[in-house]
């Protein structure tokens, strides 16, 4: 074999070290910044606060509002019924306004048990044997959190045996069940939601009224049929009324499908709220907004670092290897912390480029808050108006906030496919789901309005879709088939 030697050309696109700082901040919603700052900070002795600069920052900037997750815009993407989850946003706040010179007194305050100590603190009232306890314990350490008990009798009966060394049989289990059932919040334990329905029913104060037992009726027969709303068989196989119906639905309406998500965590749960990264006002005919900083330190290097590198750089001759050693690790110290600098600059012009584009975009929105006035607007859009990628501007809108005069809201409500009217004209298809919730909200619930129904409601509004288009639509709302919102 023969050694040779030869000359290849590659291009390569490689990220600098300032890119993928940018690329990461890019994604650091506002509540987040001030402590990714502290940690580069902590990792970096060369970074330093400039004070003067923040306080005169802090003057300028008017105080964002801060509102509770459940106050904000909601999404297009809603649920109704109680047998669903609402979505519920991710980003929590916690604010600490105390300085130094406060005088700082404890309160006393009541810790609140878990759900599962609940639990556990009531198998004492109940007439248990120490084996019975043991197993009782056990059930509840497989219940979830929505108090439901989800695994096979036989399975956590031979599980039983092996973790408390003792032959456990599957009727043993069962009868703790049963006791375990009896237990606070009532429903708990349930294997489904039809039991954990009929427990709730069973364990109620007001067996006699004929309502309660109605129900009981339907949910042990017709479970099937009423989680589907079939009521017209539910009439026929049980033999009553349309009253005698409704007072019983409205029983089951008010039990709860989740009864451990009812158990609160008290004062160890804390409120969730968001932060607007983006506060947006309207006034004199002028819509203006800056970047809400509250919490952002400006960044300047340390000059402490600084004078060391400048008397390395000096005296270089004569230095000896520790030194040299000491001047590369300030050198790079301090070269990283510019890079953060840059970044942190850079991701404010970034953002400031984008939102512009959007308010400049959707200028007409933001001067009464009409929605329908949202014009169709995807990511291409605004990475057309900006030069950016467009991967560049789904980081921007992702998990970012802005505050407007009628509420805060993600930016990602102001993107939204569009479609053409009869007229030729753009609309957005937020203004079309909003018509189309409209007409499932104003129809007579006895008869709910088909898709091929709400088809035609939408062609008389210059709304030309097809049949599939509103099933999605509708499915994105979280608003179920006519079948089942039908009510008495």
């Amino acid at each position: 074999m023969s050694i040779n030697q030869s000359l290849q050309l590659k291009l390569q696109q490689k990220l600098s070290p300032l890119q993928i700082q940018l690329v990461k901040l890019l994604e650091i919603p506002t509540v987040q910044m001030e402590q990714r700052i502290k940690e580069e900070m902590e990792s970096n002795p060369a970074l330093d606060i400039d004070e003067a600069a923040t306080r005169q920052e802090e003057e300028n900037t008017p105080e964002p509002q801060i509102n509770s997750a459940q106050e904000q815009q909601p999404d297009d993407d809603t649920s109704e019924g109680y047998l669903l989850n609402e979505d519920i946003p991710a980003y929590k706040l916690q604010a600490n306004n105390q300085s130094d010179d406060d005088k700082r007194e404890s309160v006393p305050i009541s810790e609140a048990s878990s759900f599962y100590e609940h639990l556990e603190e009531q198998i004492g009232l109940h007439n248990f044997t120490e084996k019975q306890q043991k197993i009782a314990k056990f059930i509840i350490g497989n219940i979830d959190e929505d108090g439901y008990l989800r695994r096979q009798i036989d399975n956590i009966a031979d599980d039983a045996s092996f973790a408390l060394g003792d032959d456990i049989s599957d009727q043993e289990v069962e009868a703790v069940l049963d006791e375990v059932q009896k237990m606070d919040p009532s429903g708990v334990g349930a294997r489904d939601l039809r039991e954990c329905l009929l427990l709730q029913l069973r364990h109620s104060r007001n067996q006699s009224i004929e309502a309660v037992k109605t129900a009981t009726d339907i949910l042990s027969v017709c479970f099937d049929e009423f989680s589907k709303h079939h009521y017209d068989k539910i009439l026929k196989k049980l033999h009553i009324t349309d009253d005698d119906l409704r007072d019983a639905t409205t029983e089951i309406l008010h039990l709860n499908p989740k009864p451990g998500s009812a158990y609160g965590g008290g004062a160890a749960r804390q409120a969730q709220h968001v932060t607007p990264d983006f506060i947006i006002d309207y006034d004199n005919g002028e819509i203006t907004f800056h970047l809400n900083r509250r919490g952002e330190p400006e960044l300047k290097i340390s000059r402490q670092y600084a004078e060391m590198l400048h008397e390395y750089n000096t005296n270089k001759i004569n230095q000896s290897q520790e030194q040299r050693d000491a001047a590369t690790f300030v050198r790079e110290k301090i070269k990283s912390a510019q890079w953060f600098i840059d970044a942190v600059k850079q991701r404010r012009n970034t953002l400031t480029l984008v939102m512009q584009a959007i308010i400049d975009y959707q200028g007409d929105y933001f001067i009464d808050g009409d929605e329908t006035k949202l014009k169709p607007m995807i990511l291409k859009d605004i990475a057309d108006k900006t030069g950016l990628d467009v991967s560049t501007i789904s980081r921007v809108s992702n998990s970012k906030y802005a505050q407007t005069p009628f509420g805060i809201c993600p930016l990602k409500y102001f993107f939204s496919e569009g479609i053409q009217n009869t007229d030729g004209d753009d609309v957005s298809t937020r203004e079309v789901k909003r018509v189309l919730k409209e007409a499932v909200e104003a129809e007579d619930k006895r008869h709910p309005l088909t898709d091929d129904k709400l088809v035609e409601i939408l062609n008389e509004k210059s709304y030309n879709i097809a049949r599939r288009t509103v099933a999605k639509y509708r499915e994105q709302l979280g608003i179920p088939v006519a079948r089942l919102r039908k009510q008495l």
